[in-house]
C-alpha cells in the first residue's frame, strides 16, 4: 500500500531532525538510514516529547525523549533546532531565507515563515529571560538617537548603552523633542531601577531640558566626542536594516531590536576581552548562558 501524505510528511520531519542531531555530533551515522526507523523503538513518535505519528510509521530514540521547557510544547521540531534557528537569525545579519537555506544545507526542511514565527514567540521570551537574569548594568549611560525611514516617514531610534557597551534599552519615536527624551528617561529608570551616576549625550538640547525635570541631580556631559560608544551601537541596526530591505513599521523595529539587542548583549565582544584566552572564556560563558535561557544546550 502506498504511503499516505501524512506518513510521508512525518517521515520527512523525522529524517530532518535525525540529520540535525548527526551534524551536532550526537547521533551515529547508522541511525539516519531509512529515516532513522531501523534502530529506533517502535511506537508513538516522540522527539523531545512531541508526537509526530502513529505506531509502525516512524519511531523514536529513547535518549531523545528527555523532559524539556514547557515553552516548546505543541511544536513538532525539537527544542534544539528551534533555539538554534532563533539564535542564527538574531545573532548574525541574516535574512529569514538565509537561515532557511542554512538549515536546508543540513537536510532540515523548515520554511522561512516558520522561522519568522519562531522568532516572534521564542525570540521575545528569550530576550525577557536574558533581561531578568542580567546583572546590574553600569552607572554611566550613553544616549544617542538616529534617524530611520519607515514607509517614507522619518522616525527616531533612541538607544541607551552603558560604559561597557551593553544596550540598556531602545525606543522608537516619531519626534526628537523634550517630550520624547522624557519618555526615554522614564523607561530607562523603570527598567534599571536606579538613576545613573553620569549621563553622556550629544549636544541635542532635548536631553538637557528633559534631564532637568526627570533627573536633576545627575551629572550631564554633552560632547559629541564622548558619545562614540552610543553612536557605534547603531551599526548592527544599520546592517540589519539593509538585510531586511528597510523596516516596515515602528512596531516591527521596536519588537525586533528589543530582542536583537538583548541577545547581542550576551555574545558581543567587550573592551576587557583584550586577549584570546579572555575572549574564549567569555564565549564559553555566553553559550552557557544561552543554554540556560533556552533550556537546551547549543546543538551546532
Amino acid at each position: 500500500m502506498a504511503d499516505q501524505p501524512g506518513v510521508l510528511a512525518a517521515n520527512q520531519v523525522t529524517r530532518s531532525i535525525l540529520v540535525f542531531w548527526r551534524m551536532a555530533g550526537k547521533l551515529p551515522e547508522r541511525h539516519i538510514a531509512d529515516g532513522g526507523c531501523r534502530t529506533v523503538s517502535r511506537g508513538t513518535v516522540k522527539l523531545s516529547g512531541l508526537r509526530l505519528g502513529r505506531a509502525g510509521v516512524v519511531g523514536y530514540l529513547r535518549w531523545m525523549t528527555t523532559p524539556r521547557d514547557p515553552l516548546y510544547a505543541g511544536y513538532r521540531y525539537p527544542a534544539e533546532l528551534i533555539s538554534y534557528a532563533v539564535w542564527l537569525y538574531f545573532r548574525f545579519p541574516l535574512s529569514l531565507r538565509m537561515v532557511e537555506e542554512m538549515l536546508a544545507a543540513r537536510g532540515i526542511s523548515v520554511t522561512y515563515e516558520t522561522i519568522r514565527q519562531w522568532g516572534l514567540k521564542f525570540g521575545r521570551e528569550f530576550a525577557n529571560r536574558i533581561r531578568r537574569r542580567a546583572p546590574r548594568r553600569g552607572d554611566k549611560w550613553h544616549l544617542d538617537e538616529v534617524v530611520i525611514t519607515i514607509a517614507g516617514e522619518k522616525h527616531w531610534l533612541w538607544r541607551a548603552v552603558d560604559q561597557e557597551g551593553f544596550v540598556l534599552d531602545v525606543l522608537v519615536q516619531s519626534r526628537r523633542d523634550k517630550k520624547a527624551a522624557k519618555r526615554l528617561f522614564r523607561k530607562l529608570l523603570k527598567k534599571q531601577g536606579r538613576a545613573p551616576r553620569v549621563l553622556i549625550t550629544d549636544k541635542l538640547r532635548s536631553y538637557g531640558a528633559a534631564k532637568r525635570e526627570i533627573m536633576p541631580g545627575v551629572e550631564h556631559r554633552q560632547h559629541k566626542g564622548l558619545n562614540n560608544r552610543a553612536e557605534n551601537s547603531h551599526q548592527p541596526t544599520r546592517r540589519r536594516e539593509r538585510i531586511m530591505k528597510r523596516f516596515k513599521s515602528p512596531r516591527q523595529v521596536q519588537r525586533f531590536l528589543s530582542t536583537h539587542d538583548q541577545i547581542a548583549n550576551v555574545f558581543s565582544r567587550r573592551p576587557n576581552q583584550d586577549t584570546a584566552a579572555k575572549f574564549r572564556t567569555a564565549r564559553c560563558q555566553a553559550f552557557t548562558t544561552w543554554a540556560e535561557v533556552t533550556g537546551v544546550a547549543m546543538a551546532a
